[in-house]
């Protein structure tokens, strides 16, 4: 425990980040666990019909990247940047429709945030593999997407409803599932200590 004391020490100082560390905290794991395979989400099966491309598969899992400064203000940046360029509304007041995955350009719903911070994150260099889309529960119960960022110093979550990204054990939300890290149109729950309950659709 000493030793990842002063790992997330060192991190912290290097980033210019004030941290308080708990025992209760260390004991929660900083990377979210694959806890089986289950079905996409109806908006993501949809997508990947559209975006072939971008859902093929991905290899052997690497392991998480090594965060880095440069990569830590990056990931700081493209949060920033596309919560504040995109203004939020729903699928039925954009395209009609109850739910529809795409990149937006001046509004979007939660997983279009998603597509377009996940895609930018890519165009600046990084895999795929630690670029996943994931399906959580708000603390009212319901639905929402958010961006994991796969890191040797746990898995860091991009949400439109925050301005700032914070480890998943942070957020206050039940982790259902979320994108296969070696394919990109697979899906799995997570797990121990998340639901491991399926959700079809996910809103704002």
């Amino acid at each position: 425990m000493n030793s990842q004391i002063q790992a997330l020490g060192k991190f912290a100082a290097a980033f210019g980040l004030v941290c308080t560390f708990s025992t209760a905290s260390l004991a929660t794991p900083t990377n979210l666990v694959p806890a089986g395979k289950t079905n996409p989400p109806i908006g993501h099966y949809e997508f990947c019909r559209t975006y072939a491309g971008e859902c093929e598969a991905l290899g052997r899992d690497q392991g998480p990247m090594q965060l880095t400064r440069q990569r830590w203000a990056q990931m700081l940046e493209i949060n920033t940047h596309v919560n504040r360029s995109i203004q939020p509304d729903t699928d039925l007041n954009i395209h009609g429709v109850e739910e529809l995955w795409s990149y937006p350009r001046t509004v979007g719903d939660c997983e279009d945030y998603v597509l377009l911070k996940r895609l930018m994150l890519m165009e600046a260099g990084f895999s795929p593999q630690d670029l996943l889309i994931t399906v959580v529960l708000q603390p009212n119960g319901d639905g929402h997407a958010v961006l994991t960022v796969r890191t040797d110093y746990g898995d860091y979550i991009l949400d439109n409803m925050r301005s700032d990204v914070r480890l998943w054990s942070e957020t206050g939300y039940t982790f259902v599932k979320r994108q296969s890290s070696e394919h990109a149109a697979h899906w799995t729950k997570l797990g121990p200590g998340n639901a491991t309950t399926a959700v079809g659709a996910v809103n704002n």
